[in-house]
């Protein structure tokens, strides 16, 4: 059983989400009414996919919590710390890039998600929330974790495929933005492996997010609601 939901959540991730995810992020940069039904059905998924691994674990032998790097460190102060200096230079450098009006590279590949609207700047933080913790729960803990204990591969052919499926997730954003999930998915890996936790890679995860999504340029204003302009061309992910 945890063996034939595996290999579902696998095909989903890697086939069905980045159809879906591509087709409804294009519906969006026509017509940007579309902001908050797309936000709510992107978390949602986020928080569904997260739950059937959380099955996955509770269903398998070979899998657990503390497998899957949800584990409390012991020492937690020195994480607390990290997670606060982590805020504080994340924060800083997106006001400098805001007040500056700075374009990050790849931020035209996803400039859609960008919220124009005080509603939809909270429709984004609940979107960088979700995929900071979801998307590490699934992508960097179990899959890595069930390629090796499901399918017996070695760490490194687990975390490979692991990468790939997370950056497939990410077709939307073109090739550019693709290349810098890459990035960004290889550097979550490997704070993942040396610290044996998923605690600071969420939390940067959400922090890189936060950034990307709420604290950049503004953007045009639309009007509250309604609107049917066109974004950007796709970047980065959540």
């Amino acid at each position: 059983m945890p063996v034939v939901l595996f290999a579902l959540l696998v095909i989903h991730l890697a086939v069905v989400s980045p159809l879906l995810g591509r087709r409804t992020y294009a519906a969006l940069r026509e017509n940007r009414s579309r902001y908050t039904r797309m936000s709510l059905i992107w978390i949602g998924e986020l928080w569904a996919i997260a739950l059937v691994a959380l099955a996955i674990v509770g269903l398998s032998s070979d899998l657990d919590l503390a497998g899957i790097g949800l584990l409390a460190t012991e020492d937690l102060s020195t994480v607390l710390g990290m997670i606060v200096g982590l805020t504080i230079v994340t924060l800083a450098a997106g006001l400098v890039i805001r007040l500056k009006k700075i374009t990050m590279p790849g931020q035209a590949a996803f400039e859609a998600l960008i919220p124009r609207t005080a509603g939809e700047r909270w429709l984004a933080l609940g979107l960088a929330i979700s995929a900071g913790v979801c998307e590490e729960i699934v992508y960097r803990g179990l899959l890595i974790s069930g390629f090796m204990s499901l399918l017996d591969l070695p760490r490194p052919v687990a975390a490979g495929l692991a990468l790939a499926i997370f950056v497939v997730g990410h077709l939307y954003q073109g090739w550019r933005g693709m290349v810098m999930v890459t990035l960004a998915g290889f550097s979550l890996t490997m704070l993942y492996f040396s610290t044996g936790s998923l605690l600071l890679p969420i939390v940067l995860h959400i922090l890189v997010d936060v950034r990307s999504l709420l604290i950049t340029p503004r953007l045009a204003p639309t009007a509250e609601g309604r609107g049917n302009g066109t974004a950007g061309v796709p970047t980065a992910h959540a």
